[in-house]
């Protein structure tokens, strides 16, 4: 059964649940629960009487050991009390991730005992892009966005997550993505004199950390700091969209690169990453990066691609261990149909659900050695377009259903034994008040039918 998997025996006299691992019987105990009639999960129904349960035999194992999803709390702050509730949506579709995006451009969101201007600085930003188009008086709102939590709540959360069988890794961006910080301090830049604010943008900002060796004395602050509260075995630096252009003007990253032996002041962010992988490693850490080709990030990284379905095979045949997340099929931030009422969402073409359930992060024409190097996949959820719990959950559902079923089953996907599935399984997002985009007709009409269980076992809350 390994570590998640476990055995459900449900007869009209008993029920019987079993595993090798404590995870594993936190995985048969979410299958209970979507066993049970829908209006047992809403919040009001603990201790209100008995429950009927299908008699069935399970045996269940996940495809991939990384089932995740990402969510990015630098570009809109969600409460602590909120990312509690979205690792119980996690723990009950059995993903096993929370990535949590803490840094970027636009905030920053982890305190820093060494650096306490990251937060009374660079947690507030002065206003927001409001859409992806238009001219700069209206393409902004009038209204400080800013937020950051304490060590302790996010202790709680590695915790309260934990319970649940689900691992939080931390996201802390590098060398690019981190305007927030160069607000706080400037002379981790390239250009030291230079104030600048908390970005109110979208899109890539040009301003990146410099080379020198302050740069990395902070970078390891912050990681010692992050590793202290994060106990995962993983430690993201980001790593993606990271100009150049600084470095290529910066008299000191040319001659940094040139004492290097690199063809150009470009080749420093292999460099760099390079330098902070190892430090993280040194710590008994594996270190975890976007990549933009797949060939780019030190063999010591286990690599998230996500600009191309090609760049997850040719990561896993440089020999790195992958999390496969082209965008095209796990973005969440892109809108899910072409409806003109659907939510402004990220500009480009709809991800819809069946694209999403489609999505092989592994496919079964490769090489097995090549397969076995993908740890698994996992949804992204950027929230510049995303600004509350509803609009999160609303993007979220039912698409990361859509990836929860396919990444634990594995397979070549059953799309209408899937949509039947999720027919009925909105009903359980009714009752947890989930409001997720109602499903279309076309998609239900081609689910298949479901074979009715034979027999019940009556469960007493």
């Amino acid at each position: 059964l390994g570590e998640e998997g476990y055995g459900l025996t449900v007869a009209p006299q008993a029920l019987q649940l079993r595993a090798a691992h404590r995870t594993g019987l936190l995985r048969g105990i979410q299958t209970i629960r979507q066993l049970l009639p829908a209006e047992a999960l809403s919040g009001g129904a603990a201790g209100t009487g008995s429950w009927e349960l299908p008699c069935v035999e399970i045996t269940d194992v996940p495809d991939r050991p990384w089932r995740g999803a990402m969510l990015d709390v630098a570009r809109r702050f969600q409460p602590i009390g909120y990312l509690r509730r979205y690792v119980d949506l996690l723990a009950l579709h059995k993903l096993n991730v929370l990535h949590l995006h803490l840094t970027d451009d636009q905030g920053w969101r982890m305190p820093v005992d060494a650096y306490p201007r990251l937060i009374s600085v660079g947690s507030r930003r002065a206003r927001s892009q409001k859409g992806p188009t238009g001219p700069d008086g209206a393409h902004f709102d009038a209204v400080p966005h800013e937020g950051h939590y304490t060590k302790a709540e996010l202790r709680g959360l590695v915790r309260y997550a934990a319970e649940r069988g689900i691992t939080v890794v931390p996201e802390i961006e590098m060398p690019g993505h981190v305007r927030a910080a160069l607000a706080a301090y400037p002379e981790l830049g390239n250009h030291p004199g230079r104030q600048l604010d908390v970005w109110t943008r979208w899109g890539v900002c040009d301003t990146i950390l410099g080379v020198h060796e302050g740069v990395f004395d902070f970078c390891r602050a912050v990681l010692e700091e992050v590793m202290d509260v994060f106990p995962s075995p993983y430690v993201h630096i980001g790593g993606e969209e990271c100009p150049t252009t600084e470095w290529e003007d910066s008299p000191a990253a040319r001659e940094r690169a040139a004492a290097l032996g690199l063809a150009d002041p470009a080749g420093l962010h292999g460099w760099f990453m390079g330098r902070i992988g190892a430090f993280l490693v040194e710590r008994g850490r594996i270190p975890l990066g976007w990549v933009e080709n797949g060939a780019e990030l030190p063999p010591e990284f286990t690599v998230m691609t996500w600009r191309d379905g090609t760049h997850a095979r040719a990561a896993a045949r440089r020999g790195h261990q992958v999390i496969a997340a082209h965008h095209r099929a796990t973005y969440l931030d892109y809108a899910q149909s072409t409806d003109p009422s659907e939510p402004v969402a990220q500009p480009g073409a709809p991800v819809p659900l069946h694209t999403v359930h489609g999505y092989e992060p592994a496919p079964h024409d490769w090489p097995e050695e090549e397969r076995a190097r993908v740890l698994g996949t996992q949804v992204q959820l950027w929230t510049e377009y995303a600004r509350t719990p509803e609009e999160i959950e609303y993007l979220s559902f039912p698409r990361l259903c859509a990836l929860a079923d396919r990444s634990w089953s594995g397979g070549r996907g059953d799309w209408p034994g899937f949509v039947e599935r999720l027919r009925q399984h909105t009903a359980r997002l009714d009752a947890l008040g989930v409001p997720y985009r109602p499903l279309d007709a076309r998609s239900l009409a081609t689910a298949g039918s479901a074979s009715p269980a034979e027999g019940t076992a009556r469960l007493h809350l």
